[in-house]
Parts: C-alpha cells; structure tokens; sequence
C-alpha cells in the first residue's frame, strides 16, 4: 500500500511541473502576440502635451498607448508603482479631458495575479519538486528495502467463500485424518480437557494433482479459521537471511490471528537435507529451513495454529521437520481409484448439461490413472468440445474425445501423410492391438486410431479391468510383447522396420530393466534390488546413480534384459505369424475406417479373417 502511495504522490508532482510548464508557455505565446514597441514614459508624456494620444489603457503599472491616427498600432510603457496614471498627467499640466485622452483601467485579474507569481516563483517551484519527488523516491525505496523481510502469504479469511469437504471427492480417508484437525480448530477444549496437544503439523503427501492444495482449503473452510498460503520457493531470495526473516513474520502474523491454518506448499523447495548443497550452513535455503524449525517447535500449548504442508517428494526432506512435535501427522493423497474417479467426475459434473447417455462410471473406468486435475481438465474440455460444435449439453461422444486429447493431445488430421506411410501405421497399431488381443495377462484392447495425435501417428488405448496395486511377471511380459507388436508387424510385413517404434522400444527397455533391477524378476540374478538413485541437488534430479554391484553383475544385468526383450519379440512375431491373415484384416479395416473402437472392435477381433489374395505379402517362416 505504501509503494502505491509513493508512486501517486510521484506522479503528481511530475503533472504539477508539466502543467506549471504549460502554463508558462501559454501564457508568453499570448502575451508576446500583439506586435507592439516598448517607449519610456517621458515619450509618453510628450505625445500627450502635442495631443498624439488617442486612447491609454492602464493595467497595473502597465500602460498601453493607442496613438492618433494608428489604431492598429500600440505603444508600451511602464509607470512607477503606486502611482495614479492621472496624477502623472497632471504633473506636467496635461488634463487627458482637455487632450482628448481616453483612459480606462483595467481590473487585473486573479489568474493574472496568480500566473505571475507563478512565473517569479518558477524556478523554486521546480527545483522544490525534483528535490521532493527525490525525497520520495528515496523514502519509497527504503519502504521496499524494510518490507523486504515480510511475509508474502496470501490470507484468506473464513467470511469469504470457502472450499469444504463437500467440494472435494475421490478421498475420503484423508478426509476423515483431516476432520479431527477441523475439531482441534473448532473445539480445541474438548482435547485439552483430556491433556491432548493440538498437532502442530500436516504433512500432506502425494502425486500431482491429487487435490493436496484443494484439500488443506477445504479445512480451512470447515473450520471457518483465517488460511495463509505460501510456497516454499517464496521464502528463498538471493540475499541471505531474508528466507529466515519471511518465516518469522508469517509466523507471527498467524499468531496474531490464531486459530488458523498456515498451508506452505512444495515444501521441498526450502526442506531438502541440510548440508546437501554446496552453500554448508551459511546456505540462505538451510538458514530458512532452520528458522521454520525453531518456529514450528516454538508454539504455545494453547496457540491454536496448524501447519500443513504439501509435497510430492517426502523423500528428500529434512528428517528434523518429519519428527513428532513438528510434522506430527502424514497424510497420503494417491491417484483415485475407479470409485474416486466416479466422485471426482460428479463434482466437477456438477451443473453442467449432459445428454441422457453419459455414464460417468463407463467414463471413469477409461480413465485409470488420471489424478483428480486431470479429472476436471477432462470435464472442461468435454465441456469446450461441446460448446464448439454448437451443441447445447455435452453428450458421451465429447467425453470419450476428450479422454484422448488428456491422454495423446489433439487430432492432426491436417497432417500430409502418403498411401504408404498410412498402411505401415497401419500394420503397426494393428500388430499392438492383435498381440495385445491374444495375451491372456494383457489389458483389454479398446480403441485403434491411425489419425495423428500429438506426437503419435497413430495409437493403439487398452484399459485394465480393474485397478491394478500389484503386477505380475507374466503381465509385464505380455505389455513388453503387446509394445514390440508394431515393430514386428513392421518387419514380417514389409521386411525392414521403421522409426515409429522408437518410443516402444524405449519404453521396452525401461521396463525391462525395471523387471531386474528393481522388482528382482530375473531367476538369474535373484531377488534384489541393483543401484540407488541418488539426487545431486544443484546438477539436476536424479543425475546420478550409486552402483553397489560390481562390473561382472553389470554385465549380467545388460544380458537379463537383453534376454526378457528377445522372448517378448519372440512371443509377438509366433502370434503374428500365425495369425498374419487377422492382421491383415485389421491393417485394411483401419486404411479405410482409421479408427475402430466398441462393438466394431469386438466384431473385428472376433470374425474369421478372410483368405490373404495373392497381392498379399508372403509371411516369412
């Protein structure tokens, strides 16, 4: 407020100067107009005794003189202040009713008075406002450098309009963790009276999107209570000890208005581990962190102030801020099930017109892994894919082009691509979806697309039955056959492969070495895990890995996984031999439809493929 003052006061002075200049210039352009001559006031008086004068206008001690004869013409002179015009013409005996002297006075006038004070004063007046606007400058400056500690936290008071519970689906366990926090705030005599403490901290844990932001206002909203939001990275400056210097201040502005909630997000931007970084204890990131310790530990038993923090890295914080007394409780935000999905879609459903054939449980099976954000971006884009096709409710038509667009992007049907190409992308998908098909472990097969989309030529979406918590070996083994599908439907049809299975065969490698490495699926190796990622905090995330095996196990591990990618190419080239004629049919069906999905993809995987023609490529033994 003070900064915005500061620029107003400034900004007047700049217009005061701009107008006094304005003024100035006016008012000489209009007083220099008349073509006139300046004469002494003897030469007056001669005129006046031969009768030369014809008319004197006096203003102040200025006196216009209009000769004789010229009327056009005007003389200038200037009497002695104090003195009468009158009384200077009778000094030497000249009566101006006997000479045929008209004179008339002018009433000078308050603007006349005014600017010409202005014009003295000029100068003084302007070097003033400079000095003063400097002055201003100066003091707004110093405004800023002592503000520079404060706080940035947002408060949002509980008069205004606030999320709760109500709002907020998909989970309901933390919900019911964070309800007592609600009691606490509401009715903290209650716990008291049995000697319970209020908890100081919530540490809330989860993936993107997950509602962690959405849940801490829905508390703030229960309770009624004042809600400061803060991120972690608004502590941190480039000068040291301002980070430690905002904690304060925020702390003491949420005692002052205790009870409240204190909600600091991505915490991990200021509580990573101490003496991690390269700046020791003098690192204006730990001096911060250290400050919100001491903070947090400081509260008075009966300071009803709870901090809730949010992050979806828990494994790099500080285990001094994850002890009881600070962060007492954890509370775990996860992507939503199929039964939080259907939540999550009838609140943001909510007031939007739908056509009578949108199942938002069908719409929720199709969606598994999408966070709650990804929900509510699904639900708008129906919404806006709707309202572009000029249709007034949004029918299931919309949703499932819109679960698309969240998952792959936009279509590109714009895109050139030639009779050739079209009929590799479509060998391609098809030998995902026919391998994907025939595995017993493999998900559902649900939609085959040759359009463009995003990055993709083309795509092939199979959907779980269920949520799956656990996997199998013989399910990644047939995701790792079902992804090499298309580079081997490339190869056993047109001989040679392409580029387009680049993302397949990296996402192959990926998980495969997953399978030793990490899930200990190797008979070989055993079970165990092999290397530990480790987080050099100033060089990047995960730039390095700590191999705790030695090179002999390194070059079993490249053999392990080099051996799960040959049976999985194996396994997908048997099923697309013997079934060549199948893919076939589904190559051509996508040439000429593009996409097949529904009842057309379950017709299309189940009747009898029709006999190869003899333009048909030969399949290779």
């Amino acid at each position: 407020m003070g900064t915005s003052n500061n620029k107003r006061i400034g900004n007047a002075f700049v217009y005061l100067i701009i107008i006094v200049a304005t003024l100035t210039i006016l008012f000489t352009l209009f007083s220099s107009g008349d073509s006139s001559e300046q004469v002494s006031l003897t030469r007056v008086l001669e005129m006046a005794q031969n009768k030369e004068i014809q008319r004197i206008e006096v203003d102040g001690d200025k006196l216009t003189i209009t000769p004789v004869g010229r009327p056009n013409q005007k003389l200038i002179a200037t009497k002695e202040p104090g003195t009468s015009v009158f009384d200077v013409l009778a000094s030497e005996g000249i009566q101006p009713a006997q000479s045929g002297i008209v004179i008339n006075v002018k009433n000078t006038s308050s603007f006349g008075n005014i600017l010409s004070v202005l014009l003295q004063f000029l100068p003084l007046i302007f070097f003033g406002a400079i000095l003063l606007f400097m002055m201003r400058q100066a003091q707004g400056s110093n405004n800023q450098t002592m503000g520079f500690g404060r706080s940035k936290a947002r408060m949002f008071t509980g008069a205004l309009p606030t999320v709760t519970f109500a709002d907020v689906a998909g989970v309901e366990e933390s919900k019911q963790e964070l309800q007592e926090v609600v009691e606490f705030l509401k009715y903290p005599e209650r716990f008291l009276a049995l000697g319970a403490h209020i908890p100081k901290g919530v540490l809330m844990v989860g993936p993107p999107g997950t509602g962690k932001t959405l849940l801490s206002r829905a508390v703030a909203g229960e309770a009624g209570v004042p809600f400061f939001s803060i991120s972690g990275s608004e502590f941190v400056e480039m000068f040291v000890g301002v980070g430690a210097s905002r904690v304060r201040d925020l702390f003491g502005q949420a005692k002052r208005n205790s009870p409240c909630i204190v909600f600091i997000d991505e915490i991990d931007a200021v509580g990573r581990h101490r003496g991690a970084g390269l700046g020791g204890g003098h690192d204006e990131r730990e001096q911060t962190l250290n400050q919100i310790l001491v903070e947090m530990d400081g509260f008075d038993t009966n300071t009803n102030v709870i901090v809730i923090a949010a992050t979806n890295r828990p494994d790099i914080l500080d285990p001094a801020l994850l002890r009881p007394g600070r962060f007492d409780r954890r509370v775990v935000l996860d992507q939503p099930d199929i039964n939080g999905r259907i939540a999550i879609l009838k609140v943001h459903a909510k007031g939007k017109p739908l056509t009578d054939d949108v199942n938002l449980e069908e719409v929720a099976r199709q969606t598994p892994g999408f966070s709650g954000a990804d929900l509510a971006n699904l639900v708008n884009e129906a919404a806006i894919l709707g309202a572009r096709r000029g249709k007034k409710v949004i029918g299931f038509e919309e949703f499932t082009e819109s679960i698309d667009r969240v998952l792959m992007g936009p279509e590109r049907r714009a895109r050139v691509i030639s009779r050739r190409e079209k009929e590799i992308v479509a060998y391609h998908e098809g030998g995902h979806a026919l391998v994907g098909h025939m595995l017993p472990n493999a998900d559902p097969i649900a939609k085959v697309s040759v359009i463009s989309r995003g990055m993709a030529a083309g795509y092939t979406k199979s959907l779980p039955e269920n949520d799956h918590m656990f996997h199998s070996r013989p399910q990644f083994m047939d995701r790792l056959a079902m992804a090499l599908g298309g580079r081997v439907a490339e190869e056993i049809t047109f001989g040679q492969v392409t580029t387009g299975a680049a993302n397949d065969l990296e996402h192959v490698t990926a998980m495969a070495r997953a399978m030793v490495t990490r899930y200990g699926m190797s008979d070989k190796l055993g079970p165990r895990t092999f290397g530990k990622k480790e987080e050099l905090v100033f060089l990047g995330r995960e730039i390095s890995e700590q191999r705790d095996y030695s090179e002999r196990v390194a070059q079993e591990i490249d053999d392990e996984v080099h051996g799960i990618i040959l049976e999985a190419y194996g396994t997908a080239k048997r099923i697309l031999t013997e079934n060549y004629a199948k893919l076939t049919q589904i190559a051509r069906y996508l040439i000429d439809h593009e996409t097949v999905e529904g009842p057309a993809l379950k017709e299309l995987f189940e009747s009898a493929a029709p006999p190869l023609d003899g333009a048909a490529v030969p399949v290779p033994a």
